[in-house]
């Protein structure tokens, strides 16, 4: 029988931590929500790394590196797509968005390393914007079968599995978006992906569960240099465990930030201190997850480090979007 470590698979583990987490998922929406794709009007360039529990073998690490833009009607895009078809591009209005990321994730002797492509649609009224969208995502899901400790030898399942599976999947998002708040919902692992790792039929299949988000923020204007930005990410899984993230960060005339979040859950539970700071084009974030549970006697807390830039002049964005 295989020890625990390959239990990983399961129900349990697959849910609580089947896909990444990020605690500065509101600087980066994008990650969690494909509507989120060029909704701002940048070209934005973004990579965020993120080391869990550190201190504790085989902890969680995720990389992502993301990009996003706006086809504007005077953008690079449409200009270079009128003259090489000699027709107005399909996208004048600048209502399409596109963006993708290549992700890196590991949790135990599982990994995960892919890409995925975003289109989104955006819709303006008269004080904000509508957005959707859809990603296709293709990965390849590996079993370090090295790592595999067995009670016994000759296991069934590790003798006859493989250990590399290349999944395709998909996300589906919707993103409202005006001037002083934001609010979206999405879901992923749409297709539900069965995993099968062997032969024998009682561990044969495990499947990847589908992913709901809900984010929401809003903006409140404390003074001229200071804004306060309170925001809830809420996530759950097909077998309806919630875990929510409460956060208030403090904005200091935009170009700083420091904030303080909860998330909840039992065996996720975490203090988590952030904040950065912008220079010109270029923004710098960090966070520090200080996690309510035995685990952090073991471990020095997670670290998540943030940079991007943004490209496009004002002239570029509508004139209500949020701030960063």
């Amino acid at each position: 029988m295989v020890v625990t470590s390959v239990c990983l698979l399961g129900n349990q583990t697959l849910d609580a931590q089947q896909l990444p987490q990020y605690s500065q998922y509101m600087m980066n929406k994008f990650l969690i929500n494909p509507a989120v794709a060029g909704s701002e009007g940048y070209t934005a360039f973004n990579l965020t790394a993120r080391e869990q529990w550190i201190g504790l073998a085989n902890s969680p690490r995720t990389y992502a590196f993301s990009a996003q833009t706006r086809v504007l009607r005077n953008s690079f895009i449409s200009r270079g797509a009128s003259v090489k078809n000699k027709r107005p591009p399909a996208s004048r209005s600048g209502k399409v968005g596109l963006g993708g990321y290549v992700f890196a994730y590991q949790t135990g002797i599982i990994s995960r390393t892919g890409i995925k492509i975003t289109y989104s649609y955006h819709i303006s009224f008269r004080k904000g914007q509508l957005s959707f969208g859809l990603s296709g995502s293709g990965y390849q899901f590996r079993v370090d079968k090295q790592a595999v400790i067995l009670y016994e030898p000759g296991d069934k399942v590790v003798d006859t599995y493989s250990n590399r599976m290349f999944i395709p999947d998909a996300d589906i998002g919707v993103y409202y978006s005006d001037r002083k708040m934001y609010a979206g919902l999405s879901a992923s692992q749409l297709l539900g992906a069965s995993l099968q790792f062997g032969q024998v039929s009682d561990y044969a299949k495990y499947k990847l569960l589908r992913h709901f988000y809900f984010i929401g923020g809003y903006n409140l204007n404390i003074s001229d240099y200071l804004i306060f930005e309170p925001s809830i990410l809420l996530k759950t899984s097909e077998m309806w465990e919630f875990q929510i993230d409460l956060t208030g960060k403090f904005y200091i005339y935009e170009n700083y930030w420091a904030g303080l979040s909860y998330r909840t859950g039992a065996e996720a539970g975490a203090l988590i201190i952030m904040g950065g700071l912008k220079v010109d084009k270029f923004f710098f974030g960090y966070s520090f997850d200080y996690t309510l549970s035995n685990i952090m006697r073991h471990s020095f807390g997670s670290h998540e480090f943030m940079i991007a830039m943004k490209l496009g002049d004002s002239a570029r964005r509508f004139k209500w979007l949020i701030r960063y």
